[in-house]
């Protein structure tokens, strides 16, 4: 078994749209929550949306090309070059045909999705493009980072909700660490704030009318996000072979079922998947300093989460420090892994744990410490990424500092 460490990392978010402007935006406590912005024809209730406003697909791509790249590939695209630039590979011959490239997703290209039906039920269109289907596909994003990043490896989507992200990175370390790849560029992206969505998310009952307050007194819900965030991995052995900076190292990865229910949380469950990434990674509880929260600011999940960091880490539960990202960026669903193990990883290379914010005081049945509203300078040597999706499926990641 070998050893996997982290070489690169790329973000698209709603506070940035690289990892330096992620970061600061982070560490800040920045909000990137806003109203929707839509065409005046579309009237949704939703109040916070984590959108991107401000992506410009043509810096980023040949004009003549850009149509055929939905925009959650294209997010997913312009993270992986930021991951592979950082890494310093160059995917050429037998390298390239050792990379594989994992990328999760909860909804694939949904725009383009969003945009036929409108086309055919609305404006009455009787064909749509000859290339809806190339878009649109769950699998599209993996194929464009192939593509764009000269990937010839294993390459494939996973679709796990809200837990995708994880679930590919988590793949993306095993396949990596039995040797099956000696690199990989992986992570999750989601593009789907969008009418129809919005739509389905408003008759569930779960969206937040003024913050997104995760663990907080008062929570009232969540706030969808997007945006995309990829690693790149390779064994420690060709890390060190081509004198590579090593930000963190990925030690362990857990995961696990409910087999209760297809939206209510289940601490038990979350809790297996937690302990079986610590055991994975051989990782004493009481070694762990930060939990990068799956957090979404719902009554339901944020107690779920609590009591399954109790049973997981006894009584170090109390110790550790715990936070929610997506009080920031919002629940980017199948991208939100990513983007929160980016979090984690900067915390342990930079001694920085990014806050909760719109924290308004302990809820009685969240008792934790949630970092609230203030990032904390503190050393990180080990952390851990939770991601927690509907239909019960729980993926963890636990990582820590190189320590050569």
């Amino acid at each position: 078994m070998k050893r996997v460490v982290v070489t690169g990392l790329g973000v698209v978010s709603p506070i940035g749209q690289t990892v330096e402007s992620y970061w600061a935006g982070l560490i800040a406590g920045r909000s990137g929550l806003a109203p929707p912005v839509f065409p005046p024809a579309i009237q949704v209730s939703t109040k916070l949306v984590g959108q991107i406003n401000d992506f410009d697909s043509l810096a980023h791509f040949d004009p003549k090309l850009v149509g055929l790249l939905d925009r959650v590939s294209q997010f997913a695209v312009v993270a992986a070059r930021q991951a592979l630039a950082q890494s310093g590979l160059s995917l050429t011959g037998e390298l390239a045909e050792k990379t594989a490239t994992i990328v999760g997703t909860g909804s694939g290209g949904h725009s383009t999705v969003d945009d036929s039906f409108h086309r055919l039920y609305a404006e009455g269109a009787t064909r749509l493009s000859p290339v809806t289907i190339p878009k649109a596909m769950m699998s599209a994003a993996a194929s464009q980072v192939s593509l764009y990043c000269n990937t010839k490896g294993p390459a494939y989507a996973v679709a796990s909700a809200c837990a995708s992200a994880t679930h590919a990175i988590g793949q993306a370390f095993q396949m990596v660490r039995s040797g099956g790849a000696t690199c990989a560029l992986c992570g999750g992206t989601e593009a789907s704030i969008t009418f129809g969505a919005l739509k389905g998310w408003e008759a569930m009952r779960v969206m937040a009318p003024d913050a997104c307050r995760p663990f907080s007194l008062d929570r009232k819900g969540m706030v969808i996000g997007e945006g995309a965030a990829m690693l790149t991995l390779e064994t420690l052995e060709h890390a060190r072979g081509r004198g590579a900076d090593i930000l963190a190292e990925i030690v362990g990865f857990g995961m696990s079922a409910d087999s209760k229910d297809l939206t209510a949380p289940d601490s038990s469950g979350m809790a297996r998947a937690i302990s079986a990434a610590l055991s994975d990674g051989a990782l004493a509880p009481d070694r762990v300093d930060y939990i990068n929260a799956h957090g979404t600011g719902t009554v339901a999940n944020d107690e779920a989460e609590t009591a399954a960091l109790k049973i997981s880490f006894g009584d170090h539960a109390r110790r550790l420090a715990v936070s929610s990202t997506k009080s920031m960026v919002g629940h980017a669903l199948g991208a939100a892994g990513a983007l929160e193990l980016v979090a984690a990883v900067m915390a342990i290379r930079e001694s920085v744990v990014p806050p909760t914010i719109g924290y308004l005081g302990a809820d009685p049945a969240c008792d934790l410490d949630y970092v609230p509203n203030e990032a904390r300078r503190m050393p990180v040597n080990a952390a851990v990424s939770n991601s927690f999706a509907f239909g019960g499926l729980n993926a963890v990641i636990a990582a820590r500092k190189f320590a050569g």
